[in-house]
């Protein structure tokens, strides 16, 4: 089992920034793969980007490519998104997952994830 929180939600003005955290517990050695999704009301769960905690993989989707920034501090189990340039249309419910490797490659699919934090809120204004 591995447990995930996330933290760091909040509301920004467009053009600001925010810093997601998420903090894994339990046997994180079968769920390397971390990722973040969000989804917005009344659509479907989007990838944001993931990471391989053992290596040097990382996805990002085309919507946050040159903004978003994904990383990792592995003496603390945590995987950080950091989130530049925001838009009102970046407003969701984003959630850290933790899944195994695929094919060597860590991808950005809901379905491919097995352990899912509560979910933290973040509101961009314009």
């Amino acid at each position: 089992q591995v447990q995930l929180v996330e933290s760091g939600g909040g509301s920004v003005q467009a053009g600001g920034s925010l810093r997601l955290s998420c903090a894994a517990s339990g046997y994180t050695y079968g769920s390397p793969c971390m990722a973040w999704f969000r989804q917005a009301p009344g659509k479907e769960r989007e990838g944001v980007a993931s990471i391989y905690t053992g290596g040097t993989w990382i996805a990002y989707a085309d919507s946050v490519k040159g903004r978003f920034t994904i990383s990792q501090d592995n003496a603390k189990n945590t995987v950080y998104l950091r989130m530049n340039s925001l838009k009102p249309e970046d407003t969701a419910m984003y959630y850290c997952a933790a899944g195994p490797r695929q094919g060597g490659r860590c991808y950005l699919g809901a379905t491919r994830y097995n352990y899912w934090g509560q979910g933290t809120q973040v509101t961009v204004s314009s």
